[in-house]
């Protein structure tokens, strides 16, 4: 396992944004799987390898770019690394970058999923407080932690190994109909 996160944090250097990416994608597309096997409990026979595709996709091309993006821009609006700029960060990053994150998280899968304009506003409408909610429950904690001990590069990464719980429950919230 050690050799496994050396070799990571070598892609890391070499290439963060890629590594970012890739790691979101795929972490993304593991909760959903854990969404439809565990939470769902669907059975491989009856797995939806499309959804996975899809949410893996909006890993790839939404969530590791948006959140390693953000990472950026808050460490320049809050510089330190001290306990109080961490907490100003988690701050900022919940009340300001999370709820949008979240929303726009929520209408991509629902247009991915087929949803026109009016069911994607009701599914939003019906199921975006109480993400909001359990999001508040799970990463203030999460990222205090995170912008205090860990270094820029691997914020993404730390993130969504949390995130792989947090990544099923989206999952299952985004594709519930």
């Amino acid at each position: 396992m050690a050799g496994l996160w050396r070799s990571y944090q070598a892609l890391m250097t070499r290439h963060p944004w890629t590594v970012q990416i890739i790691t979101a994608g795929t972490l993304v597309g593991v909760g959903d799987v854990i969404s439809q096997q565990v939470l769902e409990r669907r059975g491989l026979a009856n797995h939806n390898v499309t959804r996975t595709a899809k949410m893996m996709s909006i890993g790839f091309f939404f969530v590791g770019p948006a959140i390693g993006s953000w990472y950026k821009v808050l460490d320049k609006l809050v510089t330190g690394g001290t306990k109080s700029a961490a907490m100003k960060k988690m701050l900022v990053d919940q009340l300001g970058f999370a709820p949008c994150f979240l929303g726009a998280f929520l209408g991509i899968s629902g247009t991915l999923n087929g949803l026109t304009v009016e069911e994607n506003v009701a599914k939003l409408k019906r199921d975006y407080t109480d993400a909001l909610i359990s999001n508040y429950y799970l990463w203030p904690a999460v990222q205090i932690a995170n912008f205090y001990f860990i270094p820029l590069h691997h914020r993404l990464a730390v993130v969504q190994i949390v995130a792989i719980g947090w990544n099923s429950y989206l999952s299952w919230k985004a594709n519930k109909m």
